[in-house]
């Protein structure tokens, strides 16, 4: 089979998460949207804003050491005066870390930070709609209208100003509903009949997108699992590392210290470089979408080949 392969022109690399042809056709329709959105805002000379959240624990440390390889026991770096290695810090108590900001820099006074009341677990359910609008509201006073601000589809990001009818819901509770939008029905219509009538997409609203484009702000979501496309990502791994390679005492009095100087001095010049960096990730998709849309054209259908190795997915990917 290899052989026959290879006489074929295919080659054989690890299989990654970032695959366009294993990409499910539902998120490459959302990435394809979001990389005309972006591009049509670049042209217009739009300033877009990237919004996060991270987290650091206290005990937050870098994950590599230098190591002296001539020491071969505990005796040995005893005589020498060496340590015989670091032991591994807890966890310890967690701080959350929401910030927005664009090549210029970080949006000055744009940080949200609170404390944990976990310290393990994913820290999305510390967030909340109610928290987040409330800072979002304050942020958007320090973001120029017309600007764009980019953010993911977290539950926290996206509360609707309405529950819309779903088939969980009674039936004449969804006739009260479309009652309330004079929606016209059928009382004996069954509840899928009766879900037909309308557009959900059109009732779906978000509160903070409805909230920006009241002060004349674009909300763009970023499509699902594709993290790579928001710089701040990048920048968040530079301020982590800073803090794991000066965190001594791994108490959160360091920690807070230590995470206010990692966020100064993170300038216009370090955001240029991950927003470059993330132009030239959209630019790769582009290209790739658009093998997969004339291999489309064509009526080629995906050749997907599985193979035994290592099939393990990443999300890393080089800055350089």
């Amino acid at each position: 089979m290899y052989r026959i392969l290879k006489k074929l022109n295919f080659s054989f690399s690890k299989r990654s998460r970032k695959s366009i042809l294993l990409d499910r056709p539902d998120l490459q329709i959302l990435r394809v949207n979001y990389l005309m959105r972006i591009a049509e805002y670049r042209r217009l000379k739009k300033k877009i804003y990237y919004l996060d959240e991270t987290w650091l624990n206290a005990g937050h440390t870098c994950n590599y050491v230098w190591m002296d390889n001539d020491i071969k026991s505990s005796k040995q770096a005893f005589l020498r005066g060496l340590s015989s290695g670091l032991k591994n810090p807890q966890k310890g108590r967690r701080l959350i870390i929401t910030h927005v900001g664009n090549e210029d820099g970080f949006v000055e006074g744009g940080e949200w930070i609170f404390e944990a009341k976990k310290t393990e677990g994913d820290y999305h359910g510390e967030m909340d709609a109610h928290n987040f609008e409330k800072w979002f509201e304050r942020i958007l006073d320090k973001i120029q209208p017309g600007s764009v601000v980019v953010m993911d589809n977290a539950p926290y990001h996206s509360r609707q100003l309405e529950n819309v009818p779903n088939m969980s819901w009674r039936k004449d509770a969804i006739q009260a509903w479309l009652q309330s939008k004079n929606i016209a029905f059928e009382t004996k219509e069954i509840k899928a009949q009766l879900l037909s009538k309308f557009d959900k997409e059109k009732y779906k609203t978000k509160y903070v997108d409805d909230y920006a484009a009241s002060k004349g702000v674009t909300v763009l979501r970023l499509p699902p699992y594709h993290c790579e496309l928001n710089p701040i990502e990048l920048i968040w791994a530079q301020v982590k590392s800073f803090v794991g390679r000066k965190n001594k005492t791994f108490t959160m009095a360091e920690i807070k210290i230590l995470l206010k100087e990692g966020l100064a001095r993170i300038g216009a010049e370090e955001w240029a470089k991950c927003v470059s960096h993330v132009l030239k990730e959209e630019e790769q998709m582009k290209k790739l979408d658009g093998i997969m849309d004339v291999a489309s054209d064509a009526g080629i259908q995906p050749f997907v080949i599985n193979v035994t190795g290592d099939t393990s997915d990443s999300d890393h990917y080089d800055t350089e």
